[in-house]
């Protein structure tokens, strides 16, 4: 049982931002952190909750061998849990594998149960813990040096894929397409640093003060570390509702609010990115047919342009309702992975991935959310995120794009750079080429 008290703004020594820093410097004590954050960013069906939750026990003991089933198990008995989905849990729903190179280390997913959480409202915060100390909690935070935002100096930035590897990996994968194996496929490379010691949680106010999003999130798992600015939500769940919303799309923003328009309009208007977009929403509404019932999956909108600090997306929004006799974990695992980072028919793009791709994804392109009381959830897309491995020193991010026949290898990669834009500047490696 969590025990909770309300604080209003008026009644804090600090403003409600202060208090946050000062929060999330408290908790990077723990061993176990998640934050949550949506920026305040409009967004249908909202962002992110503002949640700060830690924990100094251990996570839950999941069967990774069996991890569907193993989380289905402890759904009912926890009032939240926090943690991720990686990519490769494809390979339990699929009779597929997972050979390449992971110099990372996360385990196939981890969710704990935190001790201590916080909300973060517009005009006060409520403080959940388990050991009746709210007090003590508040008083503690307010202790605390707020962090300051800051990126690392003199990181040595490495390529894994060539320039001219990647370009004739999309002409094979447009082969690929026109042989029939597949007709769209997200192909991804990694950018990563070696042996490198960095300031995670003030590495990651950096990057959401560079490049703040919707789904934005920390995490802490010992000594590994998710550092995430996504714009992208996986799955979202309220009572029976299910909501799906993925990005294909994407486009720099302009100088000015004119050009910033014109560039609008060239993405709504432009045919390939507009097919990319169709053929994964026909996808996820497919994917969301195994576990919603028949004739509630419906596209609430189509092409929607949105705009964030760095690039403008084309976002398109897909519901439905469950299924009675179905839950949470049924939804996952009918749209586990996200078809946004996957392509379409989504097992021969999985399959082709696996072939193409030097990097095992791990955490990126799998989901960091959190899971509540009744069963809801949210989720988002771990992309534009760097990961840290604190033990060896290794630091990756990877960045990709959609690859149809009409893609044109030299603007796929320029559209790599400009996702991987915000990260290589907050790492100061924002001329990279």
């Amino acid at each position: 049982m969590m025990c909770k008290t309300e604080i209003f703004a008026a009644d804090l020594p600090v403003s409600l931002e202060e208090l946050r820093l000062k929060a999330l410097a408290w908790a990077d004590a723990f061993p176990l952190v998640a934050y949550y954050n949506s920026n305040n960013i409009p967004y249908p069906h909202q962002g992110f909750m503002h949640l700060l939750a830690v924990s100094a026990g251990e996570v839950l003991e999941l069967e990774q061998g069996a991890a569907f089933e193993s989380l289905r198990h402890e759904l009912q008995q926890h009032p939240l849990l926090c943690g991720y989905l990686t990519y490769d849990l494809k390979n339990q729903i699929e009779k597929l594998h997972s050979n390449n190179t992971d110099h990372l280390g996360f385990p196939l997913l981890t969710f704990f149960m935190p001790q201590v959480y916080v909300y973060f409202n517009t005009k006060s915060i409520t403080i959940y813990t388990s050991a009746d100390n709210e007090e003590a909690v508040l008083a503690a935070i307010l202790s605390s040096l707020p962090p300051v935002p800051a990126a690392p100096v003199g990181l040595e930035i490495k390529q894994r894929v060539s320039k001219n590897k990647y370009k004739e990996q999309v002409e094979q994968i447009r082969q690929h397409i026109l042989e029939g194996d597949v007709y769209e496929l997200n192909y991804c490379m990694e950018f990563y640093a070696e042996q490198v010691q960095v300031q995670p949680l003030a590495l990651y106010l950096a990057l959401n003060e560079a490049s703040p999003t919707p789904f934005s999130g920390y995490l802490k798992l010992q000594d590994k570390y998710l550092l995430c600015a996504s714009p992208e939500r996986f799955l979202k769940k309220e009572g029976q509702k299910l909501i799906s919303q993925p990005i294909k799309g994407t486009i720099q923003r302009g100088q000015t609010p004119a050009e910033d328009e014109q560039l609008q309009q060239q993405l709504r208007h432009d045919e390939k990115e507009l097919a990319e977009n169709m053929m994964i929403v026909d996808l996820v509404r497919n994917d969301l047919s195994r576990s919603c019932a028949t004739g509630t999956v419906q596209v609430e909108e189509m092409f929607g342009i949105y705009g964030f600090r760095q690039v403008s997306q084309m976002i398109s929004t897909v519901v439905g309702e469950l299924k009675p006799e179905k839950n949470l974990v049924d939804a996952l695992i009918g749209t586990f992975p996200m078809g946004s980072m996957t392509g379409a028919p989504k097992i021969s793009a999985l399959q082709l991935i696996e072939a193409l791709e030097d990097t095992k994804r791990g955490l990126y392109s799998g989901a960091f959310g959190y899971i509540t009381d009744t069963g809801d959830c949210d989720f988002n897309v771990v992309i534009r995120s760097m990961q840290y491995n604190a033990s060896n020193g290794y630091l990756s991010f990877m960045v990709g794009s959609a690859i149809t026949y009409d893609s044109d290898p030299e603007r796929e990669y320029e559209e790599c750079l400009l996702k991987a834009q915000a990260i290589l500047k907050v790492l100061g490696a924002g001329n990279y080429v």
